[in-house]
């Protein structure tokens, strides 16, 4: 047996071992894996299993599969911002897997044909098509293999490579690969469509040979939808009959073979073809496309006829959604007007089309009750997906943008109706309500947005007369197993137009909402917590927040105690929207939460104990520790003295939680442990606790996971601002620039590596690690070279710049000089204020690279010694000025306390699959050059003394300098008049 062989071998073992249901041995494996990706070769290894035909083995190729998917997603783009995990795949290598994955693609089974066919997408994103132009002739090759399935998965591979020529903004490059690919791929996909088309129609009577070719036609479609997402190309223009006559055809295709007349859930491959292919008509109509025009009425008529045969089952979901899109994008334009104007129409739309696809069906009634999740998703205000129900709604504002008083009044016409039909009988119509609330939703908005709710309503609905007669009658209903769904629609109606209620509104709504906190449905109760999170955020015309401290502290312990209380039951899954509304009232609450801070943080503990166990839901787990971040900040950053108690409440979970090695939960308690550190009094040292955590922190294999590293970083940064003495005292600068060496190799960490290297400037003292000097700039030297980037540039003329401002430029000038001589001043020019040319520095980092260039400007004698080197002089203060002058850099500033307070209700907080960044445990900004007020002050004060010292040399000079533009010269003359300096 070669050693080859006997590497794939044990790798086969090994991989098997990934599925066993032992957890223990499930995890060696995969430990192994982690470590066996690095080495070289393991790629082809890999490989080599997956094309292996053992049957037996079908799930350990299977596991080989997703396996060498996950090396290639992490590891074949050797530029990747966020690095390769260590994988290295070699160049001979590379040109192997690509000379052979499509061919092992299409010889693979279908499970493991998906997982090559995602690999041939990853490493096209990257190589597609400068680096591997054979890919597509070798791809559209197969569109004349006689397997379907095989020509089926070729689809299905070219459709995921050109998904990026959707969604993104137009470009050179882009145009060019669309060009590329238009000239190889356009003739055979339309000969491909009509040859598959002819086959199906010889096949009408065999599904299990339609099936595969059905598939083909719909990727065939999404591929079109690609080609055309930027332009119309020239081709299909020209053969846009051709497109169209196919288009035509299966929008009347009907097929009892492939229908399954018991099936309510799943799409038939015709309808899922049919959607596709309205996706492509919307697409041609939101362009205003011309050619497309003369089809235009044909199409209308199709579509609307789909329509009216569709079921109500969920199985054609997607078609009714995508078809009502259609029907939208024309009616609300003008130039379709002429289509829609006859009252007839309007009245049919809404009674065929519209008041059917918002009625609540069975399988909703079904879905709230056993799925809520799934509900939420399709219904909540602001969800990506989409429903029967909102694309209706968005059918009627798109009419009342062209008809807005026609449809309102018919529209009113079936709400009287259907209002009239509940009060004859509540508990047999209730879904009339429900029908004619969601008929007001969708003609009173006329313009709206996700985060702030709606902004214009339609004049001829009165919004406010609509919630006293028939809203507040729900929510003040206390049976909370009356009609739960029209209850959900309520709390919807006051959460979307929580911008028409006024503060004494939303103050009598507080505790209605608050008491539907305990009802048993989680829809209602969902809802009720995000409209409250929903009304905190809401501000008056004055961009004043509506409800504050003062309002919400009435409620603040029926409002607790509702929402721990969906927390606290077990048998509920863990629920974001409650979480959320928990982090947004204690944000809210601030000053009022001293009071109940044990007994919140207790509850929140708790939940962190249960969901460790098993971490399901990380918006849930973001929102948290967002809980308990902002309840830290709320009272430690006006009472430190209470940092202790926090400490002694969160190290226990903190300390479970870091032996448990719950990879998802540790970046956030490393940013909370730092939260709680910077906020320790100043005379309080770092204590028993946290002196003892500091040496496992440097622990390599921790810095191995990239989610870790921003949040170790700070914690680590956190301990030598509060305690650098004790840190090096324990001998522990050794590690931390071993972890600083670590994480400057990468360009993903690269930004980590500065903050770090930045705070060991700040707050050590420079003779403890001189010795390390010379290396530490040789390696920040090596990777400029390597590997310059404007992020790079920006973050070592930081660094440049603190190292000035903290030792004086003849010190960094020595540091570089010592590498190459004339080094110092050859990056001072060419990379350091070059960079001011196009990239400036706002807020402390402006404060430090003024302060820094001031010392080069005003202690710096060889800029001074002959012409060349007064040429970087003058360089240098211009680039000082542009800081200066700059109307956004805020020079020194962090966002005020207002602001910030804006700042919580404005980001987008939640989390994030790279590094989820605790909004509310943010480092606040650091100056570390306290002593400086104003560095632009200071500046003209150094260069008065500098003129002063050689009277009549610089004004020639300064002029030379600020020459290419009147602004500099004017802000330096401004700056001097403040003084009451001049230039002398």
């Amino acid at each position: 047996m070669t050693q080859e062989q006997a590497a794939v071998n044990q790798l086969r073992t090994v991989l098997s071992q990934t599925l066993s249901p032992d957890a223990a041995v499930r995890r060696s494996a995969e430990r192994h894996l982690d470590q066996a990706k690095k080495q070289p070769g393991h790629p082809l290894h890999v490989l080599r299993i997956v094309a292996s035909s053992d049957v037996a083995d079908a799930s350990v190729r299977q596991a080989a599969a997703v396996h060498f998917k996950n090396i290639v997603k992490k590891g074949w783009d050797e530029d990747a911002e966020h690095g390769t995990d260590g994988i290295v795949i070699s160049s001979a290598d590379r040109r192997t897997i690509k000379s052979h994955l499509v061919e092992l693609m299409c010889t693979v089974p279908p499970q493991i044909q998906a997982q090559c066919s995602e690999s041939i997408s990853l490493v096209a994103k990257v190589d597609f098509p400068s680096k591997w132009d054979n890919l597509l002739p070798e791809l559209i090759q197969k569109f004349n293999s006689p397997d379907p399935n095989i020509v089926s998965g070729v689809l299905v591979t070219i459709n995921a490579i050109l998904r990026r020529f959707r969604y993104v903004q137009r470009s050179d490059d882009l145009y060019r690969d669309i060009l590329y690919v238009l000239e190889r791929l356009q003739a055979p996909l339309l000969t491909l469509f009509k040859t598959t088309g002819k086959a199906v129609d010889a096949l009408a009577n065999d599904p299990a040979q339609l099936k595969p070719r059905f598939a083909s036609l719909r990727s065939v479609c999404r591929i079109f939808y690609s080609l055309n997402w930027q332009d119309l190309p020239e081709y299909f223009e020209d053969h846009m009959a051709e497109w169209m006559e196919e288009f035509a055809k299966y929008l009347n295709y009907r097929n009892p073979a492939l229908e399954d007349e018991d099936e309510e859930t799943e799409p038939s491959p015709v309808d899922v073809l049919q959607s596709a292919i309205v996706e492509n008509l919307n697409l041609y109509a939101n362009k205003d496309e011309e050619p497309f025009l003369p089809f235009l009425p044909n199409f209308t008529t199709l579509v609307w006829n789909r329509l009216m045969a569709l079921s109500s089952f969920p199985k054609h979901d997607t078609l009714a959604t995508t078809s009502i899109r259609f029907l939208s994008s024309l009616v609300g334009k003008l130039m379709h007007k002429s289509l829609f104007q006859d009252p007839a129409t309007l009245r049919e739309i809404i009674v065929k089309i519209v008041i059917p696809n918002i009625m609540i069906r069975e399988a909703d009634e079904e879905r709230f009750e056993d799925d809520p999740q799934e509900f939420i998703l399709g219904d909540m205000e602001g969800s990506d997906t989409e429903s029967r129900r909102k694309v209706s709604q968005e059918l009627l504002r798109a009419m009342c943008r062209q008809f807005e008083a026609e449809t309102t009044s018919i529209c009113s016409e079936h709400v009287g109706t259907m209002l009239a039909e509940f009060s004859a009988d509540p508990a047999g119509k209730w879904t009339a309500k429900d029908a004619a609330i969601h008929l007001v939703l969708g003609i009173a908005i006329r313009a709206e947005s996700t985060a702030h709710g709606v902004s214009q309503v339609n004049d001829s609905v009165n919004v406010m007369e609509f919630f006293t007669s028939h809203i507040l009658t729900e929510l003040q209903e206390t049976d909370m197993t009356k009609r739960p769904m029209v209850k959900a629609t309520a709390i919807k109606f006051v959460s979307t137009f929580r911008n028409q209620f006024v503060k004494e509104h939303l103050v009598a709504l507080m505790p209605l909402l608050i008491s539907h906190l305990p009802a048993e449905s989680v829809v209602v109760h969902t809802y009720a917590a995000a409209a409250i999170e929903k009304i905190l955020t809401t501000k008056d015309e004055a961009k004043r927040h509506k409800l504050g401290s003062a309002e919400l502290g009435p409620f603040l312990e029926s409002l607790f105690g509702g929402l721990f209380g969906i927390v606290d039951n077990a048998v509920l899954n863990e629920n974001e929207y409650v979480m959320k509304c928990i982090m947004r009232s204690l944000n809210v609450a601030k000053d009022d939460l001293l009071a109940v801070t044990q007994i919140v943080l207790d509850k929140l503990t708790g939940a962190l104990g249960r969901v460790a166990k098993n971490p399901r839901n990380p918006q849930y787990n973001h929102y948290m520790f967002e809980s308990i971040a902002v309840l830290v900040r709320s009272v430690c950053a006006k009472h430190p003295e209470h940092t202790s108690a926090f400490e002694s409440l969160l190290f226990p979970p903190f300390q479970v939680v870091l032996q448990m090695d719950v990879t998802e939960f540790t970046p956030y308690v490393f940013q909370v442990l730092a939260q709680l550190l910077e906020y320790r009094p100043a005379d309080a040292g770092l204590g028993e606790a946290y002196t003892s955590l500091f040496a496992p922190l440097l622990t390599p294999t921790l810095w191995e996971r990239k989610g870790n590293i921003p949040a170790l970083t700070r914690l680590v940064r956190a301990y030598l601002g509060k305690g650098a003495a004790e840190i090096v005292g324990q001998g522990h600068l050794v590690g931390i620039l071993g972890v600083f060496q670590k994480l400057i190799s990468s360009r993903a960490n690269e930004t980590s590596a500065f903050e770090l290297l930045g705070s060991i400037v700040a707050y050590i003292p420079v003779d403890t690690y001189r010795k390390n000097l010379r290396d530490i700039f040789q390696i920040l030297l090596m990777r400029l070279q390597q590997a310059k980037t404007p992020r790079y540039t920006r973050l070592v003329t930081d660094f440049f710049a603190l190292y000035v401002g903290k030792f004086g430029s003849q010190a960094y000038l020595d540091q570089l000089n010592a590498i190459q001589p004339g080094l110092g001043l050859m990056l001072l020019t060419q990379v350091w204020t070059s960079r001011l040319a196009a990239d400036l520095p706002v807020r402390m980092e402006a404060k430090v690279q003024v302060i820094g260039l001031t010392k080069v400007l005003c202690e710096t004698p060889a800029l001074l010694s002959d012409p060349s080197a007064q040429q970087i002089w003058t360089q240098a203060l211009a680039g000082v000025m542009k800081i200066i002058i700059n109307p956004n850099g805020h020079i020194g500033g962090a966002a005020g306390a207002n602001a910030a307070d804006d700042d919580d209700f404005e980001v987008e907080i939640g989390y994030d699959a790279t590094y989820s960044r605790l909004h509310f445990a943010a480092r606040p900004a650091v100056d570390v050059f306290p002593e400086v007020k104003d560095p632009a002050l200071t500046l003209a004060q150094s260069l008065h003394a500098l003129c002063s010292s050689q009277p009549g040399k610089f004004p020639p000079l300064i002029q030379h300098g600020l020459q290419s533009d009147p602004k500099l010269s004017a802000g330096l003359e401004s700056l001097f008049q403040k003084a009451g300096l001049r230039i002398v």
